[in-house]
């Protein structure tokens, strides 16, 4: 398993500039006129994970290998994206598998970086790409009602399917995201997001692309979307996309040392990846053996046999039991033989939670 992100936003408001600074590469091209990006960009890199090198350092072995995180950069949509306006209609499909999105709206002024209106404006930016998203599900929508009411003639079994089909075309119909439809909870829903994977179901977090001034004293344009996004009980990050891809050539310790004098804690990608894995709901445990460290992804709440299967599905399958140390456990102790010395080796069963942070070997046989 691993987290999976969607960048999206207008053109030209820093989608592939803040792409490369969350991959530490120049993958995508960032380049002053819309559409520049003409293909989708796809880059895997790793969690952020400190635990995962200190763990490494106690058990004393080659590799670390980090959990991975995948970012989709899609070309710039605008209104009528739906219908094939513009080019980011393409690549609606390239997302519509990933976990989040996260959607960079451009928060400051620079008659140097043409925009799509002769202005930004947060709030009728947000909105363009809300409903392009909303009109997005709703047309792949009525394509599937279209099939189902063809179908439960002969299958009444799909009724279910086919009401709930009808629900969501409603309510989406209104331009509301799915995220706060009621009956999301619902297993027929479920089943029907698992086929069509809506676009508007999918957690956001808003990216407010400032310049250097607005990251340091904020702006009229981060006040507006920062307004919007607790309307809608979202996130909003503030990042400075164009400084983070400069300190991305840097060197840690010297790019550590700018972050600092903007009163930051960590980079675009830290704070990204931290927050989505805060609103998908999931966390990291760690494994080893004689010659790797590894960090597995997995959601709060899975039991230990179900976390196992991320490793090997015959982990799962022929599920004994856990050997655990929570983390703070080794890290007091550094070593597996003084930890189950000290009777705080944790043996556990197949309704053991994983914890986050828990340091486990599975036991199987298949």
């Amino acid at each position: 398993m691993s987290l999976s992100i969607g960048i999206v936003g207008l053109p030209n408001v820093g989608k592939s500039t803040l792409f490369n600074a969350l991959t530490r590469a120049q993958n995508a091209i960032a380049a002053n006129y819309p559409f520049s990006t003409i293909e989708s960009n796809h880059a895997v890199v790793a969690l952020p994970d400190e635990r995962l090198t200190r763990l490494q350092g106690w058990v004393g072995v080659e590799r670390a290998i980090p959990a991975r995180v995948d970012f989709v950069d899609v070309a710039g949509l605008v209104k009528g994206a739906h219908k094939g306006e513009g080019l980011g209609n393409r690549f609606l499909g390239h997302i519509r598998h990933v976990d989040a999105i996260a959607h960079v709206v451009r928060c400051f002024d620079d008659e140097n970086v043409v925009h799509v209106n002769e202005a930004p404006r947060p709030a009728d930016d947000i909105v363009v790409i809300n409903t392009e998203l909303a009109l997005a599900d709703l047309q792949q929508l009525e394509r599937r009602l279209e099939k189902l009411e063809r179908e439960v003639k002969g299958d009444r079994g799909l009724q279910a399917q086919l009401n709930m089909a009808r629900q969501v075309e409603a309510f989406v119909g209104e331009g509301k995201p799915l995220r706060d439809f009621a009956g999301r909870d619902d297993p027929v829903f479920a089943e029907l997001d698992f086929e069509m994977r809506f676009l508007t179901a999918k957690p956001v977090i808003y990216v407010a692309n400032v310049d250097e001034d607005g990251l340091q004293h904020g702006n009229d344009y981060l006040t507006a979307a920062g307004e919007i996004a607790a309307a809608e009980g979202a996130l909003l990050l503030t990042v400075c996309a164009g400084l983070e891809q400069e300190l991305a050539s840097l060197g840690d310790e010297e790019r550590a040392e700018y972050l600092s004098m903007y009163g930051l804690r960590g980079g675009s990608l830290d704070r990204l990846i931290a927050e989505s894995y805060r609103l998908l709901g999931l966390i990291s445990y760690f494994t080893y053996n004689d010659s790797e460290t590894r960090a597995w992804t997995i959601g709060r709440g899975w039991t230990a046999p179900k976390a196992a299967g991320v490793v090997h599905t015959d982990m799962e399958r022929g599920f004994i039991r856990a050997e655990v140390i929570p983390f703070a456990v080794f890290a007091e102790h550094q070593d597996r033989s003084a930890i189950r010395a000290a009777g705080l080796l944790q043996v556990e069963g197949r309704d053991y939670v994983v914890q986050d942070g828990d340091v486990i070997l599975f036991r199987f046989n298949v």
